[in-house]
């Protein structure tokens, strides 16, 4: 029996634009193994519900302690959605799929985006937990509402300014600076693209979790006079350094 189809509806495919996490791992495994440890014991839930993208591109390692590793991060619930910098050999059926051509930014059209003001208001709602994406390259946006828990605001383009607090278990990400005109409770990840010159900026500093360009601080690293005050943040070398502001 031969089978007539005559449904002619075509097949949808969307292009989607997500920001991941990048573990970039260093040897011995074991002991950066410990160190993730220590973040997610001090920042709970940093990796719940987040892509993760594992870079090896620097690591010199076999299949065999890849996949071990693989599993060791799914025993702490981190779901490594791809692999970076590894060689084909290196995978194979059963192993997270092979990336390549991450961008630090989205991809857009240079001319639409010279018609777009230079500076964006985004309205955070307080419901379910949402993420806020820019579709053009303005170097910053403007938050006027509290980013209350369980929200995460992320801008891979640029500066991120909140003109309120953010909560305990809120996050912000942004592609360059973060400026918080409050509290800040939650965590705050300034130059998640790879922009070393970022800074973060609070009026009250008592964060869970702070980072620029990879490098993080927790709540217990932070020096207790700093606590409660209004301070900036910026990288030198590997190092988090702080001071308050006057």
């Amino acid at each position: 029996m031969t089978k007539v189809l005559t449904d002619s509806r075509s097949i949808r495919i969307k292009g989607r634009s997500f920001l991941a996490v990048v573990l970039s791992p260093d040897l011995p495994l074991d002991q950066w193994l410990v160190r993730l440890d220590d973040l997610a014991a001090r920042s709970a839930g940093f990796f719940l519900d987040r892509p993760v993208v594992l870079d090896v591109t620097d690591l010199t390692i076999d299949r065999k302690q890849l996949k071990e590793l693989i599993e060791e991060l799914g025993k702490r619930n981190v779901r490594i959605m791809g692999v970076e910098g590894a060689r084909p050999s290196l995978l194979g059926p059963g192993m997270p799929a092979a990336m390549k051509g991450g961008r630090p930014a989205s991809d857009f059209e240079v001319e639409a985006a010279a018609k777009k003001p230079a500076v964006e208001t985004v309205e955070v709602m307080p419901a379910a937990p949402v993420v806020v994406e820019a579709r053009m390259p303005t170097p910053s946006i403007i938050v006027r509402e509290p980013i209350r828990s369980g929200q995460s605001l992320i801008f891979p383009e640029g500066d991120v300014t909140v003109i309120g607090s953010v909560s305990s278990g809120a996050e912000v990400i942004a592609g360059g600076s973060v400026h918080i005109y409050g509290a800040l409770r939650g965590r705050a990840l300034a130059g998640s693209v790879g922009n070393a010159s970022a800074r973060i900026f609070c009026r009250k500093l008592e964060a869970e979790l702070l980072a620029i360009d990879g490098i993080y601080k927790t709540a217990d690293d932070l020096a207790p006079e700093l606590r409660g005050k209004a301070v900036q943040l910026w990288l030198e070398g590997e190092a988090i350094m702080a001071e308050k502001l006057i």
